[in-house]
C-alpha cells in the first residue's frame, strides 16, 4: 500500500519543482529514522534551497517504520515547500527507491541516506553529468581518488572485500557499489528497473551490475563520508544476503550461460561424431560434427549469451564466428594427429576423450573471441571526476 503525501504549492521558483516535473527528485529512504529524520530533511532542504542551480524535490520514502518516522515525515512535507512523504508497508530499501524512482516525473532521480553521510557537495557533480546526458547513472564512490572517508577499520575491511568480490566475480568496473548517494537518469531507469529482482540493500549493486552489462554509462565522483556510529544496516545478515547476490547475477551472466550453451553444444558434437565416424572416418567426422554445431552454438550465444537480437550484424556475426570455428577445428584436427602418431588405431571412445578435451581447451579461447571481438559491443568507461574544491 502507499500513500503519498504531498503539498502542491512550490518553494523559490528557482529551485522548486514546476508542474511539468523536477530536474532531480532526491529519495531519502527511512526505517525508523524517528530520531535524526526532522533534523537531516531541514538540512538537506536549506542545502538545495541555497543555490542549488536545478529544480528538485525531495521525497522522503518511509518502507513499514513503527515508530513516529511517518508522523515525522507527514510533518515535514506539510512545513517544508518541495517536499513530499511516500509510506510503504513493507520494509526494504530497494522497494523504497523502487516505488519511488518508478512513479517520478523527474528528469534524474537520486537517493541518500537519511544520516546524510556523504558530503552534499558531492550532489552537484552526481547528478550535473545525468541531466548533460553525458552519462546514463552515477555513483559517489568512498574508494575512488579524491574521497575522503572517516570510518572505523572494521567497515573499511568489509566495504574494500565487499567490492574486490564484485570485481573479481562478477567484472564490476564500478569502485564502489553500496555508497548511499547514487543517481539515475529516468528514461534508463525505465529500461532497467524491472530486471532488479532484489528489493533490500543488494538493490544498488544489482542495478549497477546490469547496467554496466548493458554497457551503460556509468560515471563515479569521489566524495567525503563520514561513517554513522548508529547506522541500522545489521553488517552479518546483510553480508550474507550480498553474497547470495553476487552468486546469483554471477549463475545469470555471460560466463554461466556460455558454460551451459557449450555443455550442449559438446553433448551434441559427440553425439554426431560417434554417428558419423563410421560414415566418413575420424578427421572428417570431426570436422562435420564442429560445424554443425558451430552454426547453432554462434546463435545459441548470440541470443542467450550476450543478449543479441534481430537482425541486425547476424551474417557478420555468423562470418566471425566461423573464424572462430577454423581456430577449434586447427587444435582438435591437431591433437586427433598426435593421437594417430602415437596409436594408429585408438579405440573411439579415446578418439573422443581426446577430441573433446582439445575442445574444451578451445573454449576459453572461444569465449575470449566471442566477447571481444564477435559481439563486441562499444564499451562504456567508468568516469571519475576530481574532488569538490574545499
Amino acid at each position: 500500500m502507499l500513500d503519498l503525501v504531498s503539498i502542491p504549492t512550490p518553494g523559490r521558483q528557482r529551485v522548486a519543482a514546476p508542474a511539468t516535473g523536477p530536474d532531480v527528485e532526491i529519495v531519502v529512504p527511512v526505517y525508523n529514522e524517528a530520531a535524526g529524520l526532522d533534523r537531516s530533511i531541514r538540512r538537506l532542504h536549506r542545502f538545495l534551497s541555497d543555490g542549488f542551480p536545478f529544480t528538485w524535490r525531495i521525497v522522503v520514502a518511509d518502507n513499514a517504520s513503527v515508530d513516529a518516522t511517518p508522523e515525522i515525515a507527514r510533518r515535514l512535507a506539510a512545513t517544508l515547500p518541495a517536499v513530499h512523504h511516500l509510506r510503504l508497508e513493507q520494509k526494504g530499501r530497494g522497494r523504497a527507491l523502487r516505488a519511488a524512482w518508478s512513479r517520478s516525473p523527474a528528469r534524474v532521480v537520486a537517493y541518500m541516506d537519511v544520516d546524510l553521510s556523504t558530503d552534499l557537495r558531492g550532489l552537484l557533480p552526481l547528478v550535473a553529468p545525468l541531466l548533460s546526458g553525458h552519462s546514463d547513472l552515477a555513483i559517489g564512490s568512498r574508494l575512488a581518488t579524491g574521497s575522503r572517508v572517516v570510518r572505523g577499520p572494521k567497515r573499511e575491511l568489509i566495504s574494500r572485500s565487499y567490492n574486490r568480490i564484485l570485481r573479481t566475480v562478477l567484472r564490476a568496473k564500478f569502485s564502489d557499489a553500496q555508497c548511499g548517494f547514487k543517481a539515475v537518469r529516468r528514461d534508463v531507469l525505465d529500461k532497467l528497473i524491472d530486471d532488479v529482482q532484489d528489493n533490500g540493500w543488494f538493490f544498488d549493486t544489482e542495478m549497477l551490475v546490469l547496467a554496466q552489462r548493458r554497457g551503460l554509462r556509468i560515471h563515479e565522483v569521489p566524495v567525503d563520508w563520514v561513517d554513522d556510529p548508529d547506522s541500522r544496516v545489521h553488517i552479518v545478515q546483510t553480508a550474507v544476503t550480498d553474497l547470495k547476490g553476487v552468486a546469483r547475477l554471477l549463475v545469470a551472466g555471460t560466463v554461466a550461460r556460455f558454460m551451459a550453451v557449450g555443455v550442449a553444444s559438446t553433448l551434441a558434437y559427440a553425439l554426431l561424431y560417434l554417428v558419423l565416424h563410421p560414415l566418413v572416418g575420424a578427421v572428417a567426422a570431426n570436422i562435420l560434427g564442429l560445424a554443425i554445431t558451430a552454426v547453432a552454438n554462434t546463435a545459441a550465444n548470440r541470443r542467450f549469451t550476450f543478449g543479441v537480437e534481430g537482425r541486425e550484424g547476424l551474417v557478420r556475426h555468423h562470418v566471425r564466428g566461423g573464424v572462430v570455428f577454423v581456430l577449434t577445428v586447427l587444435l582438435t584436427t591437431g591433437a586427433l594427429a598426435v593421437l594417430h602418431g602415437l596409436d594408429a588405431t585408438p579405440a573411439r571412445w579415446v578418439e573422443l576423450a581426446v577430441l573433446v578435451a582439445a575442445s574444451l581447451t578451445a573454449t576459453i579461447t572461444r569465449y575470449v573471441a566471442l566477447r571481444t571481438w564477435v559481439f563486441a559491443r562499444r564499451q562504456r568507461t567508468v568516469h571519475a571526476v576530481p574532488a569538490l574544491d574545499r
